[in-house]
């Protein structure tokens, strides 16, 4: 349908219960992710003895479930119905928590990781398409965001928290905070339903059913149920901009080791967030009444910015202004590109859309180590950053000619 405009975006509501609960289920699964992904790798040495390709596989192995899982989540979502799959997702996200400890060798580890990451994908993609779906359209890029500043609190809590227990008290307290927040997450979402704002139906439940039986009957499996046509461009642009964070989360840490510089790595996520999360309230209100291109290119040019600075690099500081460079590169460029592939699909197909953003960005991230590695070892850290640095400015020019150029890009959702 149509989507209705107002001159008067803060008219509508946008901090409702149900935005406020999604909030809190996303926030949820991503502290999950963040509390393990960090601890994984030395679990399975210390645990089963690992050696360094196996102890990244048993980390890793969550984002393989997940990106299997990503080529079916956005259909099967649009399919069956937000809620239900959602509820569905996050009670096998529970069983995963709950088997890590049981998990007697390498193999069942990263079966539970391989579990945990398909379940993941699926209880993201719902919960995201049930947020957008509540967000007013006019105020898309400011909803998208607040719902992004989820993931970057997870991002600076959850790693801290996750070596702080496994330090100060075991493996087992980790994955008992790790089970008891993806069950709160659980408890959560069973009151989180969309409200019927302006529809005949005499409840929500009877609303949410008709919307899920009219997406049903449209729905047929085939390729543009995978990955929505629609959406690819601005997928393709994340493509790149991932692989430029692959290179920047894979090897800070080798990096700050190699520079000496392991007190600013250690700051590097803490500055990311403080970042990204004072200008998310302003980012997108902005990209709503200015148009995209304002926001995506503040993103762009921090983010080049942040590599320049990481390849010459010799102070702790250094590292730590790149680190909030990249919150306000990477970390506008992710919730700036998600609001624009939800304006670009029909209501019905929220989830498709997010799904072929994530599928892709997770794309680059996932290639990024491989094609970055080979590179690596006949540069060093200095070359590579400024390789990357170039690409994001490739990735700059594809996204003018994708989208920057069309009117919405230009003068916002609000006319």
């Amino acid at each position: 349908g149509e989507i209705p405009r107002t001159d008067r975006p803060a008219a509508q509501r946008l901090v409702t219960p149900a935005f406020v609960l999604a909030w809190l289920v996303n926030f949820s699964q991503y502290l999950v992710f963040y509390l393990l992904v960090t601890t994984m790798a030395l679990y399975a040495v210390r645990e089963f003895a690992a050696d360094d390709a196996a102890s990244g596989f048993a980390s890793s192995a969550f984002v393989v479930g997940a990106t299997v899982a990503r080529l079916v989540t956005g259909f099967v979502v649009d399919r069956l119905g937000r809620r239900k799959v959602m509820l569905a997702a996050l009670a096998v996200v529970i069983i995963a928590c709950a088997l890590y400890l049981p998990a007697a060798s390498l193999p069942a580890l990263i079966a539970v990781r391989i579990v945990h990451g398909f379940a993941y994908a699926f209880a993201s993609t719902a919960v995201m398409a049930i947020a957008q779906s509540v967000i007013p359209p006019t105020r898309r890029a400011e909803g998208t965001g607040y719902v992004a500043l989820g993931t970057t609190l997870a991002t600076a809590v959850g790693p801290a928290l996750g070596l702080f227990l496994v330090g100060s008290f075991s493996y087992g307290a980790l994955f008992a905070t790790a089970l008891g927040t993806a069950v709160l997450g659980l408890v959560l979402a069973l009151f989180l339903r969309k409200p019927a704002a302006g529809t005949p139906a005499r409840t929500d439940e009877e609303a949410e059913q008709r919307d899920e039986a009219a997406a049903a009957r449209q729905a047929r499996f085939s390729l543009s149920e995978i990955v929505h046509p629609a959406v690819v461009p601005i997928g393709l642009f994340m493509v790149l901009i991932g692989l430029c964070y692959a290179g920047v989360i894979t090897y800070l840490n080798a990096y700050a080791v190699e520079r000496d510089l392991a007190a600013g790595a250690g700051l590097f996520f803490v500055a990311y967030a403080a970042a990204m999360l004072v200008m998310r309230f302003v980012l997108g209100r902005v990209q709503d009444q200015r148009g995209d291109n304002v926001v995506v290119w503040f993103g762009l040019v921090c983010f080049a910015l942040a590599l320049v600075v990481l390849a010459a690099a010799g102070e702790d500081w250094q590292v730590v202004v790149a680190g909030a460079l990249t919150g306000l590169g990477y970390g506008t460029l992710m919730p700036a590109a998600q609001a624009i592939a939800v304006s670009a699909v029909p209501a019905d197909r929220l989830g498709t859309g997010i799904s072929t953003l994530l599928l892709l960005a997770d794309v680059g991230i996932g290639l990024g180590p491989v094609l970055l590695g080979a590179i690596l070892s006949s540069t060093g850290y200095g070359p590579m950053y400024l390789g990357l640095a170039g690409l994001v400015v490739v990735a700059g020019v594809f996204y003018q000619l994708v989208h920057g150029r069309h009117q919405v890009a230009r003068s916002g959702r609000v006319v």
